[in-house]
């Protein structure tokens, strides 16, 4: 399956009163490593609405395994599980010098046709085009 991963360093804005990201925080770290990995098959948020669909998020699954804490440099993965009827995505936070796991999530969007505001229950033919033409360059 598709993947991408971002770095980022953990800002003080992130962490509450104990010195540790708040959970909701991680929601923020999902989102822009979804976003990044969109982006990485060309079809962002923006692609998503000029071809007619939104794609709300309507599960979110979190595990938190281990705290993050101001300053500490963290990588995100996300990568694609499923397309075909909905978008889920699986996210792994890592330690970036010792790799060691974080935390790990799932999301999973569905397809909304803007015209009609109907849910899709087959992911549109756009997002399928823009997989298989990724990994068509990449799996060659």
């Amino acid at each position: 399956m598709i993947s991408h991963e971002i770095q980022r360093s953990v800002a003080f804005y992130d962490v509450d009163s104990m010195g540790v990201m708040w959970h909701g925080n991680y929601v923020k770290l999902f989102e822009e490593a979804r976003c990044a990995l969109l982006s990485l098959i060309n079809y962002d948020y923006v692609d998503m609405q000029k071809s007619g669909f939104a794609w709300p998020v309507v599960t979110l699954n979190v595990k938190y395994i281990r705290p993050v804490v101001f300053n500490q440099q963290i990588k995100i993965r996300a990568e694609i599980l499923e397309y075909e009827h909905r978008l889920k995505i699986k996210y792994v936070i890592f330690d970036a010098q010792t790799n060691e796991k974080i935390n790990v999530a799932e999301t999973v969007q569905i397809a909304i046709d803007m015209s009609t505001h109907k849910t899709l229950f087959v992911s549109p033919q756009e997002l399928f085009d823009k997989i298989k033409k990724y990994e068509e360059t990449h799996n060659a």
